[in-house]
């Protein structure tokens, strides 16, 4: 017998399974601000996947899940020591222009930095976005994100 009234969930297979809404952007990195630049991405929806791009040939850029200072991410002061994804290489690095990274994992934002302060770098994002609403998503942190 069908069930009726499902909808999108984070545990709900479907939700993966279909193709997802496009979502593009792109921005400059200004490695004169705070934590080499850190530059949040936050998703309308869920994402099932994410590429990143660096477009700069002259900054390698970092990706990572958490912010490096805690009370900047959805986490909340105090959730993980200021640092955690940088100072533990939770992270993914980007050195030339073209290099990119595709995570196919479920997301509500990720975070890109410059690999040194004082540069300036670029990069495009690509995401393919699930129909989850994003209150629903948890916090991705813990053993290789933060610990």
């Amino acid at each position: 017998m069908p069930i009726y009234g499902q909808k999108a969930g984070l545990f709900n297979v479907g939700s993966y399974q279909v193709s997802g809404y496009p979502y593009i952007t792109g921005s400059a990195v200004d490695g004169t601000t705070h934590s080499n630049g850190e530059v949040r991405i936050q998703f309308p929806t869920v994402a099932k996947n994410v590429t990143i791009i660096n477009t700069n040939a002259n900054e390698g850029l970092r990706i990572y899940f958490n912010a490096s200072t805690a009370s900047n991410g959805a986490n909340g002061a105090g959730a993980y020591p200021d640092g955690a994804p940088v100072d533990g290489n939770h992270y993914i690095t980007l050195e030339n222009k073209k290099d990119s990274v595709t995570f196919d994992t479920k997301c509500q934002e990720i975070f890109i930095a410059l690999t040194s302060s004082g540069g300036a770098g670029s990069y495009q994002c690509w995401a393919e976005l699930t129909g989850i609403r994003t209150d629903e998503m948890f916090l991705l942190t813990g053993s290789g994100l933060t610990d």
